[in-house]
């Protein structure tokens, strides 16, 4: 099963993780926290949250922003709850982004960074992002472009050399699947990060446009939406 080599793969990495990614970690999440710009008072679900570095970022510019992070690793969880111990705001769970353990509309933000091209079922992974997510809530997406071409030679080696991973997807592809599961497109990009690295970045909302207006507004008033 993917999700076991991917565990396995990064509780042995969970030591050196922060200090052999560095680079591109800092790289990549500042670009993410800053282009996604969630708001102060938006509680934030981080899935595959790793060692927190995502989170230490918005913690640096609101230090009582609402977080809960989850990842399959313990190993990277025990590194993140170690820097975060001083913060009540903020908490940690081992679970599966295909089988999230909240309840339905809890989040005003979703994020996953770096952590797409891992997943086994991506269909399953947004909807459960789409039901733990307040009806005009965003998820916020980075990860690899194949439309760049480092990354489709990746794509190529590591789907035969290394058993965690899935696959990258181009830009179109992954609108393709946001579609699907019933996303709106808000706002999207492409940004290179040297002259390897090039991602993708989305943001989106629940299409409620399936519904009634009489049920769209009760799901906004129930859920304290300002507009």
């Amino acid at each position: 099963m993917t999700e076991t080599k991917v565990r396995e793969q990064y509780d042995r990495m969970a030591e050196i993780y922060d200090q052999r990614w560095r680079a591109y970690i800092t790289d990549t999440l500042s670009f993410l926290k800053n282009w996604a710009e969630i708001p102060s008072t938006a509680t934030v679900l981080d899935i595959a949250c790793g060692t927190g570095e995502f989170d230490r970022l918005l913690l640096n510019e609101h230090p009582t922003q609402q977080i809960v992070g989850v990842d399959i690793s313990e190993n990277m969880l025990a590194i993140a709850r170690e820097k975060f111990q001083s913060y009540p705001n903020v908490s940690f769970y081992v679970a599966s982004a295909s089988a999230l353990p909240f309840a339905n509309n809890s989040f005003d933000a979703i994020v996953s960074a770096n952590a797409f091209h891992y997943f086994e079922d991506p269909d399953a992974v947004l909807q459960e992002m789409k039901r733990v997510l307040k009806p005009e809530g965003q998820v916020i997406i980075l990860d690899w472009c194949k439309d760049y071409l480092f990354c489709r030679i990746y794509d190529f080696f590591l789907k035969i050399f290394d058993p965690a991973y899935q696959q990258c997807y181009t830009q179109a592809e992954f609108h393709r699947l946001l579609v699907k599961a019933k996303f709106n497109i808000r706002r999207a990009t492409k940004v290179r990060f040297g002259w390897v690295w090039g991602l993708m970045a989305v943001t989106a909302m629940p299409d409620l446009s399936f519904i009634s207006e009489q049920l769209r507004e009760k799901l906004i008033t129930d859920n304290c939406f300002v507009r």
